[in-house]
C-alpha cells in the first residue's frame, strides 16, 4: 500500500501547514458524493487516529483512514496550475471513471 505526492504538491502542503501555524500533515479520504459516486476529501491533521495509515513523501505526511485506503492505494497527489486555476490533481489507478468536473470518481 502506498500514497505518494509530487514535489510540487509536497511544497504546497508544507507552505499551507506553515501558514496555518503547523500540523502533522494532510488527510486524504474518500466520501460518498458527487455524480460518479465518490469524492476526495482533504483536511489538515493535528492528531492521528489509532487506525490511521501514514505515508511520507518529500518530508510531508499523508494520512489515510482504513476505509479509504483500498480506494486510494497507489494514488499520487499532484498540485497543478492550469491558467488561472490551481488545485490538487489525484492520479488514482483505482478510479475506473472520473466525473467531467474532476471532482468525483467511480471504482
Amino acid at each position: 500500500m502506498s500514497i505518494t505526492m509530487t514535489p510540487t504538491a509536497a511544497r504546497h502542503v508544507e507552505k499551507s501547514l506553515a501558514k496555518r501555524g503547523g500540523g502533522l500533515g494532510l488527510r486524504l479520504a474518500v466520501k460518498t458524493s458527487g455524480c460518479s459516486g465518490y469524492a476526495y476529501a482533504l483536511e489538515f491533521v493535528d492528531a492521528l487516529n489509532a487506525d490511521d495509515e501514514c505515508f511520507e513523501t518529500h518530508g510531508v505526511k499523508v494520512i489515510i483512514d482504513p476505509r479509504s485506503l483500498g480506494m486510494l492505494d497507489g494514488t499520487e497527489l499532484d498540485f497543478v496550475r492550469e491558467g488561472l486555476n490551481e488545485g490538487f490533481k489525484f492520479n488514482n489507478p483505482n478510479a475506473k471513471a472520473n466525473c467531467g468536473c474532476g471532482e468525483s470518481f467511480a471504482v
